[in-house]
């Protein structure tokens, strides 16, 4: 069997999603799809709008074969350390190719791209070293760098847009694994990445669903943006967790932490630098909401994604010692499979270079012990019910067709 990968977070799953992984196993031809989602924190700093269980069978009810879960320490980095993580367990789970959306459309940009930074990356480094000493963002230093480069050429992936930006990683990310999965890529449709909702376009983006849900919208009145599966389930977590998940839900145990803590400790986490702990520490004493201790903290350098991302490491205890000691994917935690995925995984486990894990209990070393005390703080915050759920839910198995 032929396998396609994505990668996602389904935060939650829409019909964009359903529409990605339809495209991408037409696309490549292949038989099954897989999708390495991340766990219960985002790769921009917040916690999942709902667990990571409820999000994966969304995904097996609509089209995706086998879900497996990108570690905390990649499914948290920074978009170059979220793509390669992303990509090495696509390859070891025998993917042939694997498959984004992109404001871009086509692939070819993309490598256009890939050869001038390749070539360039001395100069580029340097743009983006002078860029930073005059104050502005990182994010916004690598753009300037990027526009530099290409200026007056075409031909090149436009990288200001968010989703060309994650794909030019997942491909740059193969290419430093010099890995053979191949790279593909379908035009993004709908609504833009953080556009609100519009009546009559069925594709929205996550972020406008995720404010609707928030702002008061019956899920019922969402349906036009929802396969009927992830209503269902969203119904279902909705009345067992009294809600969905935000970072104002999680801002006591998060306000407790950083006070607790005090500025010099903080310093210790991963991602906070430069001396920012000291005003994430006045921020908290200062701040009775998350959005207003956000307002005190971010700035034209620390930028409310990078900020957040800061803020979920030292909710989770994840220091800059272990971030430093985790370098690549250790295991493939399977977190549900249909039956064309047990039977492709079947097929493919001696082939399979890491070991797939299924039960918590089997996760060891750093990168495991991680993912346990990630998962058991976001299902703590949610309610001391739920804490157990991390070892005792086995991998969610649809036997039959999906609900669609």
């Amino acid at each position: 069997m032929k396998a396609t990968g994505i990668v996602v977070e389904y935060n939650p799953f829409h019909n964009g999603h359903l529409h990605h992984a339809a495209k991408a196993k037409e696309l490549s031809g292949a038989d099954i799809v897989i999708a390495v989602m991340s766990g219960q924190f985002l790769q921009r700093g917040e916690p999942a709008f709902a667990d990571k269980w409820t999000r994966t069978e969304m995904a097996l009810s609509a089209g995706v074969d086998v879900v497996i879960e990108l570690p905390y320490a990649f499914a948290t980095a920074q978009a170059s350390e979220f793509a390669r993580g992303a990509i090495e367990l696509l390859g070891a789970a025998g993917c042939s190719s694997f498959c984004f959306g992109s404001e871009q459309g086509t692939i070819e940009p993309f490598l256009k791209s890939l050869e001038l930074l390749s070539t360039e990356r001395e100069r580029y480094n340097q743009i983006i070293h002078d860029r930073i000493q005059t104050g502005i963002s990182y994010p916004k230093a690598l753009n300037d760098a990027y526009l530099t480069l290409t200026k007056g050429s075409e031909g090149y992936a436009d990288l200001t847009k968010p989703n060309n930006i994650l794909g030019y990683h997942y491909i740059e990310a193969a290419h430093k694994l010099n890995s053979p999965i191949k790279p593909l890529t379908i035009q993004r449709i709908g609504a833009g990445y953080h556009d609100p909702l519009e009546p009559g376009v069925a594709i929205a983006s996550a972020t406008g669903l995720r404010n609707a849900f928030f702002e008061g919208e019956e899920l019922t009145q969402l349906s036009p943006y929802l396969p009927s599966s992830s209503i269902r389930l969203l119904e279902r977590v909705h009345s067992e967790q009294q809600g969905f998940v935000d970072w104002q839900r999680f801002y006591p145990m998060l306000r407790f932490t950083i006070l607790r803590e005090g500025p010099k400790a903080l310093s210790r986490f991963a991602e906070v630098t430069e001396g920012i702990e000291n005003l994430i520490h006045e921020a908290a004493k200062r701040s009775e909401t998350f959005d207003a201790f956000i307002d005190r903290v971010k700035s034209k350098r620390f930028t409310r994604t990078r900020i957040q991302r800061m803020l979920t490491h030292i909710f989770s205890g994840y220091t800059q010692q272990e971030a430093q000691a985790i370098k690549h994917p250790e295991y493939i935690r399977l977190l549900g499979m249909t039956q064309h995925g047990r039977r492709y995984l079947n097929g493919q486990k001696k082939a399979i270079p890491l070991p797939i894990i299924s039960r918590a209990a089997d996760l060891t070393g750093n990168m495991g012990q991680l993912d346990i005390r990630a998962s058991t703080l976001y299902l703590q915050a949610i309610g001391a019910d739920s804490l157990k759920k991390e070892y005792t839910t086995p991998p969610i198995y649809l036997g039959k067709s999906s609900d669609k």
